[in-house]
């Protein structure tokens, strides 16, 4: 084997954990590169994911790098591995598990927790269940992110405490003196446990990964996943399980509660190693036969209800790319009518042209031939509008995230006083109004109108995307924000979300796929 190609995503917590492995095979004498994996919408395959089974929301990039022969192996957290894999893909290993238990970082002082009244907050379903169990009168309060995200905000909101995975803090070193484990608190199948995943015909690596396999671990992990799967719940699910080997054989306790904590069915047994193959299918079974099916039924139907929507219509593919457990729907709130153009706008040669989306592109190439559009420089907000400009018309002279530092770049390097702004009817005020506190001559035309189409959500809707500055406000015009998240596509539209939404949350990247990506993100089982 020459290189030994390791995926991972690019947050903190996983690059830290595919070094791990790295120097761990690096150890064994092999060559290795560590390959971040970022984007689904720069992965193709030949047909859509959800055809292969793909649900899991951190793995499916990797799992697309891995088919596609991008990598060689893929490195994640086994609690985050949907429970049957893609085709094609195995379980090659996984290490020596660390901390499994969750841990509460607390604010001030633990006294809280023989009070009636507290504020802890968590992401996760398991989580939350088993704290309203235990603290039926505390109140959850949402918290998603990653983890320095996460500790951050509950240094900024008046919250008690927030609950952690312990094997992320340690390892990422970030774990703070103000904090206890939560013993009693079963833990998420897999927790604390790292997986290496490779594609099932590469009998090198296969046998290469082998040597890191940890037997201990990959037992207890399994007998866990195992009840996590026939008890047919998903990553998102109020489901706990851990299993242990102990002298007198391998100890097994499950747990599954509904949402807001008032149900609750445990199971526990232990029975010899070697004689475990069936522990987690009894144990399933137990819970089943105590009302489980009822409870999982219950919680299929409240998950079935949309918790977030796309003020832009999806497609099927783009559906699909959400976690299991989200559940999205879509419409466009904004309508798009294109204007007629007089021809005397393009009569002469035009010295600088403004083009801050694909419409105002749209709308001049109904209105008018490539060859007309005599544009000397073009200046545009946005990398996939500048593609899209250079395809359809010609090269773009500038380009720039939002508008504002679009503004801040024509004040300094403009060539000549005059400026034609290509525009909607509905438009932000910063990039003209700039311009002309800086006797910059702004030609204003109106290239398409924005008709404005809200729909009405309903309050389980909890995560909004918006694709621009219009999206948000047809939006308030049927909807209250609340605890609402918005999930922006770029900083321009996430700046005006700033100015109405406690939460909000911007791509790394200005594609639709990237938004869909930030959303998973933030609903990880944490």
């Amino acid at each position: 084997m020459s290189i030994i190609r390791i995926g991972t995503r690019d947050s903190e917590l996983a690059l830290w954990q595919a070094t791990t492995v790295q120097e761990k095979l690096e150890k064994l004498g092999h060559v290795t590169a560590l390959v971040p994996v970022k984007s689904t919408g720069d992965l193709v395959l030949d047909k859509p994911l959800y055809q292969m089974g793909m649900v899991g929301v951190f793995t499916r990039n990797l799992d697309v790098a891995l088919l596609n022969n991008d990598i060689d192996i893929a490195v994640h957290s086994l609690k985050d591995v949907p429970t049957v894999l893609p085709e094609g893909i195995i379980q090659a290993a996984v290490l020596e598990r660390g901390n499994y238990y969750d841990i509460l970082v607390y604010k001030n002082n633990e006294e809280f927790l023989g009070q009636k009244e507290g504020v802890v907050a968590t992401g996760s379903l398991r989580r939350k269940a088993q704290w309203l169990n235990r603290y039926p009168t505390h109140t959850i309060a949402d918290l998603r992110g990653n983890v320095n995200s996460r500790l951050q905000k509950l240094t900024d909101n008046n919250w008690n405490g927030a609950i952690f995975a312990g094997a992320g803090l340690e390892r990422i070193g970030v774990k703070p003196e103000e904090s206890v484990g939560l013993g009693w608190m079963v833990p998420a199948p897999g927790q604390g446990t790292i997986m290496i995943a490779s594609r099932e015909q590469d009998a090198e690596i296969r046998e290469i990964c082998a040597a890191l396999n940890h037997e201990e671990t990959e037992i207890c992990t399994t007998v866990e996943r195992t009840f996590l799967n026939l008890l047919e719940g998903g990553c998102t699910a109020p489901i706990g399980a851990l299993a242990l080997i102990k002298k007198d054989g391998i100890s097994f306790k499950g747990v599954l509660l509904s949402e807001d904590g008032a149900k609750k069915i445990e199971v526990e047994k232990t029975t010899p190693l070697g004689e475990h193959y069936n522990l987690a299918k009894i144990c399933a079974e137990y819970v089943i036969a105590r009302g489980g099916k009822r409870l999982m039924d219950g919680l299929n139907t409240l998950q079935r209800k949309p918790n977030i929507y796309s003020t832009k219509t999806l497609s099927e593919d783009q559906k699909h790319m959400f976690n299991q457990g989200i559940v999205a729907e879509s419409s466009d709130f904004v309508k798009i009518s294109i204007n007629r153009i007089p021809k005397s706008v393009v009569k002469d040669p035009v010295r600088n042209v403004i083009i801050t989306s694909k419409n105002t592109v749209e709308s001049l190439l109904t209105n008018f031939s490539k060859e007309e559009l005599q544009f000397e420089n073009i200046y545009c907000v946005g990398r996939k509008t500048k593609r899209f400009i250079e395809k359809r018309i010609g090269p773009v002279k500038h380009v720039e995230k939002n508008a504002e530092k679009l503004a801040d770049y024509l004040v300094e390097y403009i060539e000549g006083t005059e400026v034609t702004y290509f525009c909607s009817d509905i438009r932000m005020d910063t990039l003209p109004d700039k311009l002309e506190e800086n006797l910059i001559e702004v030609r204003e035309v109106k290239a398409y109108q924005t008709k404005l189409d809200p729909v009405k959500l309903d309050g389980s809707v909890k995560g909004i995307l918006f694709f621009s500055p219009s999206t948000i406000q047809s939006f308030l015009l049927e909807n209250n924000v609340g605890d609402r998240t918005a999930y922006c596509i770029g900083e321009t539209t996430a700046n005006e979300a700033k100015n109405y939404f406690k939460e909000v949350e911007v791509a790394k990247f200005a594609t639709v796929e990237d938004v869909i990506s930030l959303v998973n993100e933030t609903y990880k089982n944490f």
